[in-house]
């Protein structure tokens, strides 16, 4: 079980800007030991021992009177370890640019148990919880920490598992479909296209697409399901050609498969403009596939996310996982409140509640009543081997 520990870090020229910046999001509260006064120069009398009551032997980690407990709930372990340990990474980059010395967090390894890690981290006093990164985790660790009276910042993407002391900090796919489509309708698309995956993630995202276009004031003029297997999208963009043409098409899947659908729909519709959706966010290599120039999608800004993944390489040696900026923002809106939280206190929820922002590496970003983060979200076009912003994220919420 590792704890990211609090530390000063020396500064270098590769990150200088990037630490300036993280002062701009968060004020981080340190603690300064004062000295005490100057003891006698002579010889003195050792004062008598002073009685100390008989307190019993306590199981689990030391108790921290200086520090608030926090617990991170991620895989360290198994199929999902690398995007855990980098989520830890994070946690710990973020603690050493605050400097926030009110904080103390400790590691809990799901791939073990997402229940035991979360008995064990509230056995251990943990009075606020980041992560889990799966929604079934979250699902077995959430009646856990309500029990205890201890709110969980769940990384997960899955919106059936937030509310009632579940706060969701991940990319939720309805947002980013919705940005998209109005963002299509904005450039005068009328007539849309769908292409979802038979799975739980395209369900959601039909729904959505369905209620934003609407919403919009487009038609919805083909909406096709496929199986992820040889030739499923392919059959499904055959099906939608009795209606072709259509003004754009959304496929709400990743970019390598956008890329197998996209030439088959330009023979069916030659000036249909691609939508996809946050999942492109996440691919590395986007960009670079040349059957989607000219694509549209819909993300948090990667602009302070390539200053955050150059820090990351430099102290880690490695590339971060896109979804690693999930911890480090959780810690920045965790420093945050912490200027508010007294040390043994329970974490103050109401702040999470209250409909306030926070502001982070993927921008602004504040919870909902279900739970679910909002976010000011930025319209990318991918062209000629590079994405470029068409659209920048919203200054405001506007309400």
């Amino acid at each position: 079980m590792a704890e990211a520990a609090t530390v000063s870090q020396r500064a270098n020229t590769i990150v200088r800007g990037f630490v300036a910046m993280t002062a701009l999001l968060v004020s981080a509260c340190s603690t300064v030991v004062p000295r005490g006064p100057a003891g006698p120069t002579g010889p003195t009398k050792a004062p008598p021992p002073v009685a100390r009551p008989d307190v019993g032997v306590e199981t689990g980690i030391p108790r921290d009177t200086a520090r608030n407990r926090v617990a991170l709930l991620v895989p360290l372990s198994g199929t999902n370890a690398g995007v855990g340990k980098s989520l830890a990474n994070a946690t710990q980059l973020a603690l050493l640019d605050t400097r926030n010395e009110q904080v103390r967090i400790t590691n809990y390894d799901t791939a073990t148990g997402a229940a035991a890690a979360a008995q064990r981290a509230v056995a251990d006093g943990a009075q606020l919880i980041l992560g889990p990164l799966l929604s079934e985790d979250v699902r077995a660790v959430a009646p856990i920490a309500r029990r205890a009276g201890v709110p969980v910042l769940a990384f997960s993407n899955d919106n059936s598992v937030a509310g009632d002391g579940v706060y969701l900090m991940g990319y939720t796919p309805s947002q980013s479909i919705e940005r998209v489509v109005d963002f299509a309708r904005s450039r005068g698309v009328t007539n849309f296209g769908g292409l979802v995956p038979n799975a739980l993630y395209g369900t959601r995202a039909s729904t959505t697409f369905l209620r934003a276009v609407e919403s919009a004031g487009g038609r919805v003029v083909a909406l096709q399901t496929y199986d992820r297997t040889a030739g499923g999208v392919g059959a499904a963009v055959s099906r939608m050609a009795k209606d072709a043409p259509f003004d754009a098409v959304l496929i709400a899947d990743s970019g390598a498969t956008a890329a197998t659908a996209v030439p088959l729909l330009r023979k069916a519709s030659p000036n249909t403009k691609v939508l996809g959706t946050e999942l492109w966010n996440s691919d590395n290599g986007i960009s670079a596939r040349p059957a989607l120039n000219g694509a549209w999608f819909a993300s948090v800004s990667n602009t302070l996310y390539r200053q955050y993944a150059a820090k990351y390489r430099a102290r880690f040696g490695t590339a971060p996982y896109r979804l690693s900026s999930l911890g480090y923002d959780a810690v920045l809106l965790t420093a945050r409140i912490s200027r508010d939280w007294r040390i043994g206190a329970p974490f103050p929820e109401t702040r999470l509640r209250s409909g306030e922002g926070f502001a982070g590496i993927d921008g602004a970003f504040r919870f909902g009543r279900d739970g679910v983060a909002e976010r000011a979200l930025e319209v990318q076009e991918i062209r000629s081997g590079s994405t470029t912003v068409v659209s920048p994220a919203p200054a405001s919420f506007g309400r």
